[in-house]
């Protein structure tokens, strides 16, 4: 994987437990500026993103076209409720342009996770290659070698 591939997963990962804070603190009644734009959903997100996760982290293009799907669904809702408020000219407020750009953050993750295990050419490699024994195992001039060797030193016993 690549440097950039590693920090969108951290970014993933770290945007899920920030979401997970707010839906907890939102549960429990305590007042903070971003709210869950629906603490059922939310929560139901919350516990899809952890199947999703692991299966970006293996580098499955399944698993990340499922996190963008929910992801973009979920969010998409926000930007363009946002996006319809700003055009009847009623202004956005604070905590609404905070959302706004929260929601921006979770649909951007997603998309550019996809987009980079979508284009990754090593993703089938990474799972179960390992360099020092390639060479080896994977080397059939020499498996034939081998044979045609063991073919020709047949010894008769008398």
């Amino acid at each position: 994987m690549s440097m950039f591939s590693y920090l969108l997963t951290i970014l993933g990962i770290v945007f899920w437990i920030f979401r997970t804070i707010i839906t907890i603190m939102y549960t429990n009644g305590a007042n903070f500026m971003i709210q869950p734009l629906n603490s059922a959903l939310e929560i139901a997100l919350i516990f899809a993103t952890i199947p999703c996760m692991l299966l970006v982290l293996k580098r499955n293009i399944i698993g990340a076209a499922f996190y963008m799907a929910i992801y973009v669904s979920y969010f998409g809702t926000a930007i363009y409720n946002s996006i319809n408020s700003i055009s009847d000219n009623n202004g956005l407020a604070v905590a609404d342009s905070a959302e706004l750009m929260l929601a921006i953050v979770g649909v951007v993750i997603p998309v550019l996770t996809f987009i980079d295990i979508l284009l990754n050419k090593n993703r089938k490699a990474i799972i179960g290659g390992n360099n020092k024994t390639d060479w080896y195992y994977k080397n059939d001039q020499y498996d034939r070698q081998y044979d045609e060797r063991a073919d020709k030193n047949q010894y008769k016993i008398r």
